[in-house]
């Protein structure tokens, strides 16, 4: 082999190393990139989800809220129909203890 050959092939090696580095610290740079797309979207999805948990808890809570004031409500309005039922009999009452008591 000439001395003019082995130099082209040393040449075309060189090239060759010189790209396979190039290529590589490509691939790393994609690599690396992807990561830090792929750990930016986790993080993004992650704030979505516990934004969307923190807005489901909130309509729960409204929710139970209401349903909690519906209860007192109709509770309330139990009490003020005994009431009235009590009261109404209040006088029949009292006139019978003070009846037992004169009789006795």
């Amino acid at each position: 082999m000439s001395l003019e050959a082995v130099e082209k092939v040393s040449k075309v090696e060189g090239e060759v190393r010189e790209r396979r580095t190039a290529a590589e610290a490509e691939a790393r740079q994609i690599v690396s990139g992807a990561e830090k797309d792929g750990l930016a979207l986790l993080q993004r999805t992650r704030a979505e989800a516990a934004e969307s948990g923190k807005a489901l808890l909130r309509q729960a809570e409204e929710k139970a809220a209401k349903r909690a004031e519906e209860i007192a409500r109709a509770a309330g309005q139990d009490a003020d129909a005994l009431r009235r039922a009590a009261e109404k009999r209040l006088e029949e009452a009292a006139e019978f203890i003070v009846g037992r008591v004169v009789k006795h």
